[in-house]
């Protein structure tokens, strides 16, 4: 155990693991959330020992002694601690969302580090923000990936693999249904970005649009699937891969739920009060439990892309995931042992920039659907 009297972080290590075994300092922050315990469970089971961080020194070292792993415990508020948390650190997965509001500090503390940026968001502004910091990246020799995770992982290798298929493509429409609910952290982020509203790329500027904006079906194994518009990550992601200047990207939702997307237009300015998202991001602390390993296991998720150009040519690509929660696992610590085992240039990174196209057909579970 060391702590260090001038900051505040605490930094300890299990009895049978000493900071010289580590095959590599790396970090997962936001360890004791639901995401990230699965990913720290995955990496322990990989054998790939990251240093658990976060805030809640109970919640870490309870974690930390049940995966073997080494904990250190720091506020992103505090620029001191935060810098000495990531000492001697090569990688940060950031797991802790609203990433709306611990992005910046987390990327500013790996920048100054020389620490390679990953997180989950699939908040565009997020994006926006690492893509923003590309030059600094560079001159740094570090990679800033947001968005390793189910946002944005399938969606772009689809987008970047109908790209490959018809290079002269206009305009890109995504949809997914991601089956077995949603995650607190999620949940909570979801709030946040419906007084935003909605949005959509057209000639390769981000519009702003109502909730719900258009409708559309998708087809799943013959079924139609209902979907709305929603601002997906890919609205920036996929530009950035593709080049592509028109993009909608939709989220398959039962009729009722458009619906209501579509009445919550009226109450927008109300959804935006600090006091009313509070509120509601209280009750979802106390209510929402994310899924069950259970629930995982029974649920799927399908993307669909769609691709044309001036011509009215047009590609299309399916593919079958596993439940979002744990492609977010598989897929974000298959770019972290990318980026521990292999030297790379530095800069903002798409995954498809980073992985190629196909990554995601190399995650478990994961399948491209024929049709004939």
């Amino acid at each position: 155990r060391r702590i260090s009297s001038s900051v505040a972080i605490e930094v300890v290590y299990p009895p049978d693991l000493k900071s010289g075994d580590l095959m590599a300092t790396w970090l997962i922050y936001g360890a004791n959330g639901y995401t990230g315990k699965l990913m720290a469970a995955e990496a322990a089971r990989r054998g790939l020992q990251p240093v658990l961080a976060g805030r809640n020194a109970a919640a870490l070292n309870a974690l930390g002694t049940e995966l073997g792993l080494p904990v250190r415990v720091f506020d992103l508020k505090d620029p001191t601690a935060l810098s000495v948390g990531l000492e001697g650190v090569s990688l940060v997965l950031h797991c802790a969302g609203p990433f709306s509001a611990t992005c910046a500090p987390m990327l500013e503390g790996c920048l100054a580090a020389g620490a390679h940026y990953l997180d989950i968001t699939g908040e565009i502004s997020v994006f926006a923000h690492c893509h923003a910091q590309d030059a600094r990246a560079k001159a740094k020799g570090i990679v800033v990936l947001p968005g390793a995770g189910f946002d944005v992982v399938p969606t772009d290798c689809v987008a970047a693999l109908l790209k490959r298929e018809l290079p002269d493509a206009t305009t890109l429409t995504l949809g997914f249904e991601a089956g077995g609910g949603a995650s607190p952290g999620t949940t909570k982020t979801g709030v946040e970005g419906l007084a935003k509203g909605g949005q959509v790329r057209r000639n390769g500027q981000l519009v702003s649009v109502p909730l719900a904006y258009k409708t559309r079906t998708f087809s799943l194994d013959g079924r139609p699937r209902t979907a709305m518009t929603i601002p997906w990550g890919d609205l920036y992601t996929a530009f950035v891969s593709t080049g592509i200047p028109d993009i909608e990207t939709y989220l398959v939702a039962p009729p009722r739920a458009i619906a209501s997307a579509r009445r919550a237009n009226w109450f927008r300015p109300l959804l935006g009060l600090p006091v009313v998202v509070r509120f509601l991001q209280r009750r979802i602390e106390s209510r929402v439990q994310g899924p069950s390993a259970e629930k995982r296991a029974a649920t799927r998720s399908r993307i669909w892309g769609e691709v044309r150009n001036a011509r009215g040519e047009q590609r299309a690509a399916e593919i079958d995931t596993p439940n979002g929660y744990d492609l977010t696992v598989t897929g974000a610590l298959g770019i972290v042992q990318h980026l521990l085992k292999h030297p790379v240039a530095g800069g903002y990174c798409t995954p498809s920039m980073l992985m190629g196209a196909e990554y995601v057909l190399s995650l478990p579970g994961v399948r491209r659907v024929s049709h004939g």
